[in-house]
């Protein structure tokens, strides 16, 4: 259930991916997210698939875990593809009734369009899995400093979002032990209509936003307690540096992307080799 929710989780290891600067992994994982909407055929999102397999056995994290956070989305993955599917238009139909058409076309963009998420998700929680939530209040913290200039609260920004990644899991482990108690006390969540359903998750909401204002407090009294001051005159325990697995990992990414914007921007412009189609079906 809500247990197997992986995202806002890290896996501790200490495999290459684990000992990189996390800065770098934020920025790789933003390219990433950049160049993955750059694709527009299978066989590149079949090279996609190397990379991502490649990250994977690399950083030692398991398969298991990076697919589980695909469970949390799995709804709005479908509902995207049927959307795509229904109101998507082509030359080729292959099937009709009353005012629902499908087209060919349409069920290429979103078989295309359910990839593109579904990576964008793995990409993602590779970085958090991978990234102690504390690394990734650094890099952000690090990569935000000149917006300083314009007295934009960096330290601040970066804090909230610490905060936000380190209670997903405890909200998560909440929710999945005030369903258990309430199932043991008979109530009922899988039956019903949808109406009922949601119902049945009013006892739920209640005590979770209970426990979460409670967190919140006792997270402030501890902030307080320590004499917590902002980003007034704060230091750092671990300076973070760059390194040699950094400028490996940087040119390996850029070189693959850069390799796949080149076939892409050749499209059409291979002239004696037109073999090379195949590369954008």
């Amino acid at each position: 259930m809500l247990r197997d929710v992986t995202f806002g989780q890290y896996y501790p290891s200490n495999s290459f991916v684990h000992k990189m600067d996390a800065r770098v992994k934020l920025v790789l994982v933003l390219l990433y997210m950049v160049g993955i909407f750059f694709i527009v055929s299978f066989v590149g999102f079949a090279f996609i698939t190397v990379l991502l397999l490649t990250v994977i056995l690399v950083s030692r994290v398991p398969l298991k875990s990076v697919l589980k956070s695909i469970r949390g989305i799995i709804f709005l993955l479908f509902l995207t593809a049927l959307l795509n599917v229904f109101f998507n238009k082509g030359d080729t139909l292959l099937w009709s009734w009353w005012k629902i058409e499908i087209y060919q076309e349409g069920l290429i963009f979103a078989a295309k369009m359910l990839l593109r998420l579904t990576y964008l998700v793995i990409g993602s929680s590779i970085l958090t899995l991978t990234t102690t939530p504390v690394d990734l209040t650094h890099a952000v913290e690090s990569l935000l400093k000149p917006l300083r200039i314009i007295k934009f609260p960096v330290h601040e920004f970066a804090l909230i979002m610490s905060l936000t990644l380190s209670f997903i899991p405890s909200l998560i482990e909440e929710t999945d032990r005030i369903i258990r108690a309430q199932k043991a006390r008979g109530a009922d969540f899988d039956t019903g209509g949808l109406i009922k359903r949601a119902k049945a998750f009013v006892p739920i909401l209640i005590p979770l936003l209970v426990g979460g204002f409670r967190r919140a407090e006792e997270l402030a009294n501890a902030m307080n307690s320590r004499c917590y001051e902002g980003a007034t005159k704060r230091t750092q325990m671990r300076v973070m540096k760059l390194g040699w697995r950094d400028a490996v990992a940087t040119i390996f990414v850029l070189l693959f992307f850069a390799t796949i914007f080149v076939v892409y921007g050749m499209q059409g412009n291979w002239g004696a080799i037109s073999w090379l189609n195949w590369l954008y079906f």
